[in-house]
């Protein structure tokens, strides 16, 4: 319990050595504990506005992979239609082919018979 006398705070200007001692201790402390404190804010506030920046970054980043990423689907999207219609156009091209192939061996046998008709008329005449 501590006990305020009316001399305590009339001004007594004597103060024991000891105690003298210990309030200058006191003193340098807080002043030690103030610096500490003040180097203690300032890293703080280099640590926040850093942190501050890297979120910022973070956030560009996202956006950008977001941008990328929907840009990638729509460059799949296209991708995979072109290889539809080339599918599509390859299955046409080979059922032409084979159909001109088939007309081809058609028509060279035809006249390969009909040289071979001719040729035989020829002989006998």
């Amino acid at each position: 319990m501590l006990v305020v006398t009316g001399g305590g705070l009339s001004g007594c200007d004597y103060w024991p050595p000891a105690l003298q001692t210990q309030i200058e201790q006191l003193k340098t402390e807080l002043q030690t504990v103030t610096m500490e404190r003040d180097q203690l804010q300032s890293q703080l506030s280099a640590a926040t506005k850093a942190r501050e920046e890297l979120q910022a970054r973070v956030d560009e980043l996202t956006r950008a992979n977001r941008e990328k990423t929907a840009v990638i689907a729509t460059l799949e999207h296209s991708l995979a239609a072109e290889r539809q219609k080339l599918a599509k156009l390859t299955k046409t091209s080979t059922v032409r082919a084979a159909t001109k192939t088939t007309a081809l061996s058609a028509g060279k046998t035809a006249s390969a018979k009909k040289k071979t008709v001719r040729s035989s008329g020829a002989k006998r005449n």
